[in-house]
């Protein structure tokens, strides 16, 4: 299958909210998020996604939990696990500028084989890894 995957990529990544509004405020305020889309479906629903910079990586669709069900997933999506992770250049710039913002960190920064890292918390409690890959 020479070929099959050469033109693909991840684009999208859906994460499930308890509000549009709050949600783009929060990555977009807190987390320095650029709004790339809010476009109006219909019967309340949007398509809203954000990224970490336009262009840069997969996007989020930040998705507006429709019924009990997916209510219940909001904050938990990976039952507790960290659901995403957010590459920096610079982990020092990014982690003050998160802290200043008022990013909830669980832990203190550490030193990995694999770069430097902390958890924080999305304003819903999914859980997220700051990370300087080493290079």
């Amino acid at each position: 299958m020479t070929g099959f995957a050469d033109h693909r990529r991840i684009a999208t990544v859906t994460l499930v909210v308890a509000d549009y509004d709050e949600a783009i405020a929060w990555y977009v305020g807190k987390l320095g998020f650029a709004l790339c889309d809010d476009i109006e479906l219909g019967d309340g629903k949007r398509w809203v996604t954000v990224a970490p910079a336009v262009g840069q990586g997969p996007r989020l669709l930040l998705a507006e939990a429709l019924d009990d069900v997916q209510k219940s997933r909001v904050g938990d999506q990976t039952g507790g696990r960290v659901v995403l992770f957010l590459e920096t250049d610079d982990f020092a710039r990014d982690h003050a500028t998160m802290l200043e913002n008022g990013v909830d960190f669980h832990e203190t920064p550490r030193h990995e084989p694999y770069g430097t890292v902390a958890v924080f918390a999305d304003l819903y409690g999914n859980l997220w890894d700051l990370i300087e890959p080493k290079r």
